[in-house]
C-alpha cells in the first residue's frame, strides 16, 4: 500500500501540477480551438518553468548540500526551494500573460504563487502540505472552469475525476506519515482558495 501512495505521491507532485492544469485548460475548455501545435508548445514551456527549472534548481541546492532530502520532506529545508518555485511561478503567469492567454489561466499561476507563498511562510512553523495545496489549486481550477462556463460539456467527469485525485493524494500523504491530517486539510484550504479566489479576478 505504501508503494502505491509513493506512486501517487510522484505522479502528483507539486511539480507536475502546473503543467497538469495548462493541458487540462487547453484540452477541456474552448481553447481546444488553438492549434494543436501551439497547445503543445504552451504546455511545454510551462513544464519547463514550473518542474525542469525547480529540478534543476533542487538538484544544485543537493550538490551544495544546502538540501539533504531531494523529496523535500524535511522542514528546515523547503525555504529556498519554495522561494524558487515561487519565482518560477511568477515567470509562468508573466510568460502566459504575454503570449495571451485567458486571464483566468495566467491567474491559476498568480494563485499558485500565492498559495507557494503562503507554504512558505506557514512552514516556518508548521509543515502544510505542498502537495495538497497543488492538487486544491488544480481542483479549484476545474472549479472555475466549470462555474464560468469554459468547459466543454463533459467537464463534469474531468472534475469529479480531479476530486478523486485530491482524495487520493490526501490519503497517500497520510499513509505515507508525511503529513498530519490537519496539514492536509489546510495545504488543501491554501490551494483552492488562493487559485479560485485569483482566477476570478
Amino acid at each position: 500500500m505504501k508503494r502505491l501512495a509513493q506512486f501517487i505521491s510522484f505522479v502528483f507532485s507539486p511539480l507536475l501540477i502546473p503543467t497538469y492544469g495548462v493541458w487540462l485548460a487547453l484540452w477541456t475548455t474552448v481553447l481546444v480551438l488553438i492549434p494543436v501545435n501551439l497547445r503543445w508548445g504552451v504546455t511545454a514551456v510551462v513544464f519547463i518553468l514550473t518542474c525542469l527549472l525547480p529540478l534543476a534548481a533542487i538538484f544544485v541546492l543537493l550538490k551544495l548540500k544546502l538540501v539533504t532530502d531531494p523529496g523535500l520532506n524535511k522542514q528546515n529545508e523547503r525555504f529556498i526551494p519554495y522561494l524558487i518555485t515561487s519565482l518560477c511561478y511568477a515567470g509562468c503567469a508573466l510568460y502566459l500573460y504575454f503570449v495571451h492567454a485567458p486571464l483566468w489561466m495566467s491567474m491559476f499561476m498568480v494563485g499558485g504563487l500565492l498559495a507557494s507563498i503562503v507554504s512558505l511562510v506557514v512552514n516556518h512553523w508548521w509543515k502544510i502540505s505542498a502537495h495538497m495545496a497543488a492538487v486544491g489549486g488544480l481542483a479549484a481550477l476545474m472549479f472555475r472552469i466549470m462555474t464560468d462556463h469554459y468547459g466543454l460539456p463533459f467537464d463534469i467527469w474531468v472534475l469529479i475525476g480531479v476530486v478523486m485525485i485530491v482524495g487520493l493524494v490526501g490519503t497517500s500523504r497520510l499513509l505515507l506519515e508525511r503529513h498530519t491530517l490537519g496539514q492536509v486539510a489546510a495545504g488543501t484550504l491554501n490551494g483552492f482558495l488562493c487559485v479560485y479566489l485569483m482566477s476570478a479576478i
